[in-house]
């Protein structure tokens, strides 16, 4: 066997810029030990077999040639994966500490957001079981004059209770003078106990404990026939019952209103409306008017389905006033689903803050843990620049380390902030709220992060050149 070699300086050809092309030993042998054969056309074109394949060992970051017969150092996007990839799980234990911050970033905004819809959802569905069923009108004094007419007489509540969407209606009648009244559990005074308690009186319809979303703890409450005979009868709130020693109807217990006696037939309590009827005297509408002046209705009280409680707010002052429905006033639930914005807004607020403190903090783990690789790899970044690698390769390759570690934290941190909102849903037995979107948008907003983070470590690794990165 024949075996020749030489020294290869081809140091003037267009787009090659290998350090240790002078030192390559080229050989070439006959393998049959015949002598050299001749070059074909091809090959003499491009300096003969030995030239050709030397300039194949020497293109290691290349795939294609451009144009123009110059060779141009090219990575396609798959190479370029794996060495990031490569990168990364080089330093597996310092790759899971940088992913840790922007794990716990976008962790904290996928709770924020999902808890705060599902709090939202839940403080609604709450406002919605009683604040957005709720409607009141409240009926103006009438104009003084020689036969004051009232706006509201006692027959409306019956054409508001036949509008669309209304559970329960009452009429109340109070009077300022009638707030403070005293009020006794029988006519005579013992020596040494309390003359009486101070509360106030006021007559109301008979669907007033529905209206207020009551119960009888005690008797009955008085019903039409009792308006309709003037009964001298009165229910008592649970809390007046208790200041005046009440405890039962069954011996027909008597209280007595500036020197009148009226018997207790029923004891109201549990008022989650109109709360000041738990401490009030209240008397069927007739004997009010009769025996303590209370003819005019001051307010309606409205319960109305899930819905419907602007509708019926809309429709009740002239189902009452006919021609006079702007006289009233009427107090309607807001929007509920201006509520839950408003809600999840409130929420939103105040978690959002510390999701972008973390996520700003995992950035900044990103750009540091990435400079120092970058400054770590230096003889690395030096002889890829030697070999051919191209300024745009090298800021590249740590573009993509960087990127794919806020990827794989964006990834982690959605999953953690969505298992952490189904297990409090499930522990405060909410219905838990997710956004579809999270799920694709967490690991985005985790690669931007790292993108971003990568800019000016990458910037500068891709600014080193061959000869200084290989001194040091």
């Amino acid at each position: 066997m024949r075996a020749r070699g030489r020294l290869s300086a081809d140091a003037d050809q267009p787009g090659q810029n290998d350090l240790t092309a002078p030192l390559e030993r080229v050989y070439d042998a006959d393998a049959s030990g015949g002598p050299e054969r001749e070059p074909g056309p091809e090959e003499a074109r491009a300096g003969g077999p030995r030239e050709s394949r030397r300039r194949a060992r020497r293109r290691p970051f290349g795939r294609r040639a451009a144009t123009a017969g110059i060779d141009s150092p090219w990575m396609d996007y798959r190479d370029l994966w794996i060495e990031a990839l490569a990168g990364v799980l080089a330093r597996p234990m310092r790759s899971a500490l940088t992913t840790l911050g922007t794990v716990l970033g976008i962790t904290t905004l996928v709770i924020t957001i999902g808890v705060s819809a599902t709090a939202g959802n839940q403080i609604v569905g709450r406002f919605d079981a009683l604040t957005s069923t709720s409607v009141t009108v409240n009926v103006p004094p009438p104009p003084p004059s020689a036969d004051p007419q009232p706006l509201v007489d006692w027959s409306g509540v019956e054409a508001v209770k036949r509008l669309a969407g209304v559970d329960s209606v009452a009429a109340i009648a109070t009077s300022d003078g009638l707030g403070s009244v005293q009020v006794k559990a029988n006519d005579v005074s013992a020596p040494g106990e309390v003359d009486g308690q101070t509360m106030a009186v006021l007559s109301a319809s008979a669907g007033l404990p529905a209206a207020v979303r009551g119960r009888m703890t005690a008797g009955r409450f008085f019903d039409e026939g009792d308006v309709s005979r003037h009964g001298r009868v009165a229910v008592l709130g649970d809390q007046a019952a208790k200041l005046l020693g009440i405890t039962g109807v069954q011996d027909s217990p008597a209280v007595f209103l500036k020197g009148q006696s009226y018997t207790v037939i029923g004891i109201l309590g549990g008022a989650q409306r109109e709360q000041e009827v738990s401490a009030a005297v209240i008397l069927p509408p007739t004997t009010g008017k009769d025996q303590m002046g209370l003819d005019a209705v001051t307010r309606v009280i409205v319960n109305t389905g899930l819905g419907a409680a602007q509708q019926v707010a809309h429709q009740a002052p002239i189902a009452l006033a006919p021609g006079f429905e702007d006289a009233l006033t009427v107090s309607a639930p807001p929007d509920p689903a201006k509520a839950r914005k408003g809600v999840q807004g409130d929420v939103n607020g105040l978690f959002l803050v510390l999701g972008l403190v973390s996520l700003i903090v995992g950035a900044i783990g990103i750009a540091n843990v990435t400079l120092v690789t970058v400054m770590e790899r230096i003889g690395e970044i030096g002889l890829r620049r030697a070999l051919g690698a191209s300024r745009r390769q090298i800021a590249g390759q740590f573009l993509v380390e960087s990127t794919t570690i806020g990827l794989l934290g964006g990834i982690i941190g959605a999953v953690l902030g969505m298992v952490v909102v189904v297990v409090v849903s499930a522990v405060r037995d909410w219905t838990p709220v997710l956004d579809v979107r999270l799920a694709f948008g967490a690991p985005v907003a985790g690669a931007l992060v790292g993108l971003l983070a990568g800019l000016y470590p990458s910037l500068r690794a891709s600014r080193m050149e061959p000869v200084d990165a290989l001194r040091s």
